[in-house]
């Protein structure tokens, strides 16, 4: 099996380790919630103070993609955001007579503006710590399963009394490993339509030969428009844009919603995610990314459909295998030894919080012990992984089951607060192609039994001694989940309708969902919530030595980062801190205009119109990881001068920690975007929109 990562390996992840494992200097490091932002280190170093007026305008002008960001940058609802975000919506609207994802999309009215099918965009209103209520909750005497029941119990009765009183989306965060609590208040968006989106060969010029790489020469970007009520959204903040942008050593900010870090994990979750979960997840995306390589050569359609899948898996497994060779770094691991050898000292000297985690590094690595043990059964039995019919029947067993219980002991996305959100993607009117998913889950179900053998009883329910491929194919072939009008009547009829329906899939869900249940409520009680209350005992003996001088962890909601625009030494070498125009017609003509390095006729049509010495994409020493794609970077008078698309090989270590040497965020200079819009796209409305020269009665 091919990998995307390994050509990079050897020199890339060296030099990387090479300064992680050195004294690393933490000058610019952090994802920042808004709440507590670095302001010594941003005075001292930069010469700035952001105000609450500035910190107010960074907050409500940044959008949450769930799962990548944006930011309005006009005052008719416009919001940007990277074309890879974009991707799965352009694949939903797409058919085979209309492929928006390879010819892009251009609305050149408002009228021509489509609307997607089920994308729900998130603006942070407010926040509040509500860790005092939370721990108050929660009996220290009682079992971990009793601890995990209270924990999710009061979390839930705050999101609920939350949106009953606000009518916000109201959502509970786990900050520092269990250390605080904070509740997140969100105006939801579920009218978005799109705008403009470039091909795939200009937005993802240079493939996966050139990702997380750079110099770069992407114009990876899109537009999407906020309405509410069958008119554009009028938002009261959103990001000017900057007609020069950055230049090399400016002060950036980029703001944005991070994914996951592991930068505060024990050495025992490093060595469980190092040993077990790790491995197994690239080898069951590896084998899923088989099976779907072999469905595209049945046709250009069938190409087209799982186009999107693809591109996620590709791109994922790069970042994967990254993350477990440096995990299986010596240097690495001996640094993270130090580190929580340190502590641990401090801790010993300190009554107060030596008292604080008493044994919680112990409970912690007895918790990833239990883990590795079931980390197979716990991985290979989840089968909703990418087959989208399979969630989306998942999806309905769960609903109709939840919503009768009292909403503190609910799944967490089955919460009163989240309810609208969960039946807004369950009644999503895009496609659903069951061939596609058949392949998926087939693949799944194989891995199963090769891991699991035949006679576990979860293998043996999903297959009844059928073969793999037969069992996937006839559910996805006979199955009516993909009928929204289908989906509709059983959730409407509730637990009677779902229990009595004779469709496969539905069936085979419900038939396979007890021991799904048996492993979530093992998952969330014995390891997670293990992780979440002796994690949060051992940050508040680190908030007693040391205050809050750290960035928490990524969690997936909205942070500022800062950095400065700057290029680096590689090898015997410097990379620049920006490329041209001229540099993407010059890539193209070295590998003779072949895939992936081809011109589309727009970009060729183009040349002599466009200014070649603008810059297209830049690099800065900005802390981002996964999620951050489609950020907002900004200057420090809140004007639009960038937008994040990805990090350089040398950023695959920012998921465990921070390095300014080499590792850099990568993205698409404002200027760019201009340029094109003006002369390759021939869109200078929307130009105009976004530099402030369009006035808000035009739409």
């Amino acid at each position: 099996m091919r990998t995307s990562f390994r050509p990079l390996a050897a020199a890339v992840l060296a030099a990387s380790l090479l300064a992680a494992v050195a004294p690393i200097s933490r000058a610019d490091e952090g994802m920042w919630t808004l709440d507590n932002l670095p302001l010594k280190q941003l005075k001292e170093r930069y010469g700035f103070t952001p105000t609450p007026e500035w910190i107010e305008h960074v907050q409500k002008a940044s959008v949450s993609f769930g799962g990548g960001s944006g930011a309005f940058v006009s005052p008719n609802g416009l919001v940007i955001t990277n074309h890879h975000v974009a991707l799965g919506q352009l694949q939903k609207v797409s058919t085979a007579e209309h492929n928006y994802v390879g010819d892009g999309f251009y609305a050149r009215t408002a009228a021509d503006e489509m609307k997607c099918p089920d994308l729900e965009l998130r603006v942070l209103e407010s926040t509040e710590n509500v860790t005092d209520r939370v721990r108050a909750a929660v009996d220290a005497k009682a079992s971990e399963q009793a601890q995990g029941e209270q924990r999710r119990a009061v979390r839930a009765a705050i999101e609920k009394e939350s949106n009953q009183k606000t009518g916000l989306q109201s959502r509970t965060v786990e900050l520092y490993r269990g250390g605080e609590y904070w509740l997140y208040r969100y105006k939801k968006y579920t009218d978005v339509r799109m705008v403009m989106a470039p091909e795939e060969p200009t937005a993802f010029f240079g493939g996966d030969a050139d990702n997380f790489c750079f110099p770069r020469h992407d114009l990876d970007f899109a537009f999407f428009r906020l309405y509410e009520n069958g008119q554009p959204v009028h938002p009261q903040f959103w990001f000017r844009w900057s007609l020069d942008g950055p230049k090399e050593g400016d002060l950036a900010f980029v703001s944005g919603n991070p994914g996951t870090t592991g930068r505060q994990l024990t050495l025992a979750q490093y060595e469980y995610l190092r040993d077990d979960r790790s491995p197994i997840q690239i080898a069951q995306q590896e084998h899923r990314l088989v099976a779907l390589e072999a469905y595209c050569k049945r046709g250009d359609e069938q190409a087209r459909r799982a186009k999107d899948r693809i591109r996620g898996l590709t791109n994922n497994l790069k970042r994967e295998h990254a993350f477990l060779d440096i995990l299986r770094t010596p240097s690495f691991m001996e640094m993270k030894r130090k580190e929580e050898e340190s502590l641990k000292a401090r801790v010993a000297k300190t009554p107060a919080a030596a008292t604080e985690c008493a044994g919680a590094w112990d409970k912690i690595a007895a918790a990833e012990r239990d883990a590795a043990r079931r980390a197979k059964e716990n991985l290979y039995t989840d089968f909703s992984r990418g087959a989208r019919l399979m969630t989306l029947a998942q999806q309905i067993v769960h609903y109709a089951e939840e919503v009768v219980k009292p909403n503190g002991e609910r799944f967490q996305e089955f919460r009163d607060s989240n309810l609208e959100t969960e039946r807004f993607q369950m009644f999503s009117p895009a496609p659903n192609y069951a061939d596609v998913d058949a392949a998926i889950l087939g693949a799944q179900l194989k891995d199963a039994v090769g891991v699991l053998g035949p006679a576990h009883p979860t293998v043996k329910l999903a297959l009844d001694g059928r073969a793999p491929e037969t069992v996937a194919q006839d559910l996805m072939e006979k199955t009516q989940v993909g009928d929204v009008a289908f989906r509709r009547q059983l959730i409407d009829g509730g637990v009677k309708a779902v229990e009595a329906s004779s469709d496969p899939l539905i069936v085979w869900v419900r038939k396979l969902d007890p021991q799904y249940r048996v492993m979530r409520k093992w998952r969330e009680n014995e390891l997670e919530g293990v992780e979440a209350r002796e994690g949060g005992r051992i940050a508040r003996a680190r908030f007693a030595l040391d205050g809050k001088d750290r960035a928490p962890d990524a969690t997936g909601t909205l942070r500022l980062s800062y950095g400065k625009v700057a290029g680096y030494d590689e090898l015997t070498t410097r990379v620049p801190w920006k490329t041209t125009f001229f540099g993407l017609y010059d890539r193209s003509a070295d590998f003779g205009n072949a895939f992936p390095f081809e011109l589309t006729k727009r970009v060729e049509a183009a040349r002599s119109k466009l200014d070649l010495s603008t810059p297209l994409n830049f690099v800065s020493t900005d802390d981002i990881i996964g999620g951050n794609s489609g950020s907002p970077v900004l200057n420090r008078n809140l004007e639009y001068v960038g937008l994040i698309f990805d990090g350089n090989a040398h950023s695959y270590i920012g998921n465990y920690a921070y390095d300014d040497a080499q590792s850099r965020a990568v993205s698409v200079h404002s200027s760019a975007i201009i340029e094109a819009l003006r002369k390759i796209y021939d869109m200078p409305a929307l130009a105009d929109e976004i530099t402030g020269s369009a006035k808000i009665s035009s739409r």
